[in-house]
């Protein structure tokens, strides 16, 4: 963004305030848009006692009284209530199955139709036991327990027994290839994997225990394996000592184990997002600090309570489906939903009829997901009775305003309130928003920023741009979900995200503007990550995984917009001398089996030679404008051969 600020948005120029549909529920801490604004600035000027506040909801083992609220600064390592504990399984399962034991917890539909349910008693104990079998197995607080399990009841309670005795977990996509599944393993060095013999998508059994199975002997760390046997209708090969059947070892442990008190800032997972370089990073999220602040997302972005069925559509492996129901969903005791399976399979109206069937009141879904409603057209909602939904919240990528529109009047009946969040990996929470039933949205926009956050928009010098002006979103003050480091690497922490602006501002890396009624606009990114679908992939990685291609002397890859994903990657090879046998399908086939189906590239081009600088790096921009514009729109008088464009030109047309 070097280059002068572009002019207002049209989308932007032209968004209208829609008020609230729903009312206030009462259990927000405003009841009016002066009064959220009010509380905003109060928040920002005193966090400490903001945060206070919000985690004295919580049952504290020892020091929250006399523990400083904040200590820090983003600078210099934050640490908020310094010295007290609790324990983060406790305050999600153990204090709703106090007080309604029968209360249905989680129920879960499988693509095949298998349900299945737990009640908040049961998820309780499958918890403690599973925590004292990963106890027996010699997992002591602080080690790493990796998870590679699709959305089962079973995930639930691996992820809690981890914070239940201390351990550190990392969720894996389940749909990740066997290289990304142990890049990941490799890097966190997890003495336990917690996966199931396969799953289904689109009708399809999808082997997960064989996958891993193909990588054990490279992880030394790897001392057991726990299987679910979700599948369950064939043998599964289990090695004697090493493998070991969930159920199996949740009978071996009736009694469970005791919660282990857990300090407010000690890590309580890992969570991998791609960034501009190869190697994926593994953010490091404080457990206690990640319950407290989206307890706070929830109840601010879903205004969630105990009355209402509630439905994340993501993955487990990606962030958004922790925050909102692993962690931040079970805290505000709801029930909640967990589908495995492909949200427009065997029909596009599978997810209304889970809606219907149900009678789910609240979703918490991507953009990509409402564009393929769309996309399907009205008819397949008209079948089904909605009339249960009261609420859509999204995250992951900007909605555009056609589809927000289309959405309310065709899925919502023109009363569903629908609320665009923000927020990254790094952030942990979608600390932009809508407040429920109070502020109004405007189509396409990200809400506002929510109390306990503060931020500027800034030039390329670091300077406030003000109103209604594109600039750098960053981040100036600490909060709960914020990543407190980077695993295994703090230096690339502090240099990825408080550099360019400084110790004391994070570096979001994405473009946005602030606009005259306070909504924050998300434009796009700064750097070299695709977004497709809400899932952030790196350039990098997928250029990685093209020159493992024989006969590929180079790649790029770069981000093209999309109706339906938003974002699609686009990837450009050239073939060594005398090399054959590179084509679209080869590369493509790379992609997906180095980093998985999410990386399928929509085009891939064969080119005979790069547009390069004088210093030899590849123009990716250039190669994004060809695709897009037909012609190069930008400067070009970088380039060491100018001609080369014409070539490449003719080369793009004749691949299309």
């Amino acid at each position: 963004m070097s280059e002068p600020m572009p002019e207002l948005p049209p989308m932007v120029r032209t968004a209208e305030l829609v008020e609230p549909s729903l009312s206030p529920s009462g259990r927000l801490p405003v009841s009016n848009v002066d009064e959220f604004r009010a509380l905003y600035e109060r928040s920002i000027e005193d966090l400490g006692g903001y945060w206070r506040s919000v985690a004295a909801t919580f049952e504290w083992i020892d020091g929250f009284d006399e523990a400083p609220a904040l200590e820090g600064s983003l600078a210099d390592g934050f640490r908020f209530f310094a010295g007290a504990r609790m324990n983060v399984s406790v305050n999600c399962i153990d204090r709703h199955a106090r007080r309604e034991p029968e209360r249905v917890a989680i129920r879960w539909i499988g693509e095949d139709g298998a349900e299945r349910s737990w009640t908040y008693q049961e998820l309780a104990s499958e918890t403690a036991r599973m925590a004292a079998a990963l106890t027996d197995l010699g997992v002591t607080k602080g080690d790493v327990v990796a998870i590679f399990l699709p959305n089962l009841l079973e995930t639930f309670a691996a992820v809690h027994a981890c914070y239940r005795i201390g351990a550190i977990y990392n969720i894996i996509f389940s749909g990740f290839s066997a290289q990304a599944l142990f890049d990941r393993i490799v890097d966190t060095g997890a003495k336990v994997v917690i996966t199931a013999d396969g799953t289904y998508r689109r009708g399809r059994r999808i082997p997960l225990k064989e996958t891993l199975d193909g990588i054990l002997d490279r992880l030394p760390s790897v001392r057991n394996v726990i299987v679910v046997r979700r599948l369950g209708d064939g043998e599964v090969p289990m090695q004697p000592g090493r493998d070991h059947a969930w159920d199996e070892l949740i009978a071996a442990h009736p009694d469970g184990a005791e919660p282990v008190p857990v300090e407010a800032n000690e890590p309580g997972f890992i969570i991998y997002t791609s960034g501009t370089t190869a190697k994926p990073k593994g953010l490091v999220h404080a457990g206690v600090g990640f319950l407290i602040g989206t307890y706070h997302n929830v109840q601010w972005a879903l205004d969630l309570g105990p009355e209402d069925v509630y439905w994340c559509t993501a993955d487990t492996g990606w962030l958004t489906f922790p925050i909102f129901e692993l962690v931040g969903g079970l805290a505000a005791g709801a029930t909640m939903l967990a589908y495995e399976g492909a949200l427009d399979y065997p029909e596009p109206d599978r997810a209304y009829d889970i809606i219907e069937r149900y009678r789910v009141t609240k979703v918490f879904t991507a953009p990509t997901f409402l564009r393929m409603l769309a996309r399907a057209g009205a008819s397949w909602a008209e079948r089904h009775d909605l009339s249960s939904l009261r609420l859509i919240s999204l995250v992951g990528e900007p909605l555009d305003a056609t589809t927000w529109h289309w959405v309310r009047e065709h899925v919502g009946t023109g009363t569903v309130e629908i609320n665009n969040t923000y927020g990254q990996s790094e952030t942990g929470s979608a600390w932009t928003s809508s407040a429920v039933g109070i502020t109004p949205a405007k189509p396409g926009s990200c809400g506002m920023a929510l109390p306990g956050h503060r931020f500027d928009v800034v030039d390329d010098e670091g300077a406030t741009v003000g109103r209604d002006r594109v600039g750098y979103l960053l981040l100036t003050a600490p909060f709960p979900t914020l990543a407190r480091s980077i695993w295994g690497d703090p230096a690339r922490y502090r240099a990825q995200y408080f550099t360019r602006f400084g110790a004391e501002r994070y570096d979001t890396a994405d473009a946005a503007l602030l606009d005259h009624d306070d909504h924050v606009w998300v434009v796009g990114r700064v750097d070299g990550v695709i977004n497709v679908a809400g899932h952030r992939l790196s350039t990098m990685e997928m250029e990685s995984a093209l020159l493992l291609v024989p006969g590929v002397a180079e790649a790029a890859v770069v981000g093209v917009s999309d109706a339906l994903k938003g974002q699609v990657p686009v990837a450009f090879v050239t073939v060594a001398a005398g090399a054959t046998g590179v084509d679209e399908a080869t590369c493509a086939a790379a992609l997906e089996r180095e980093i998985g189906p999410i990386a399928r590239p929509g085009a891939v081009y064969v080119l005979s030679t790069m547009p390069r600088t004088r210093s030899g790096k590849i123009v990716r921009r250039l190669l994004a404008e060809l695709v897009v514009d037909g012609k190069a729109t930008g400067d070009v008088t970088g380039l060491e051969d100018p001609e080369v464009l014409a070539r490449i030109q003719a080369e793009l047309a004749r691949g299309a």
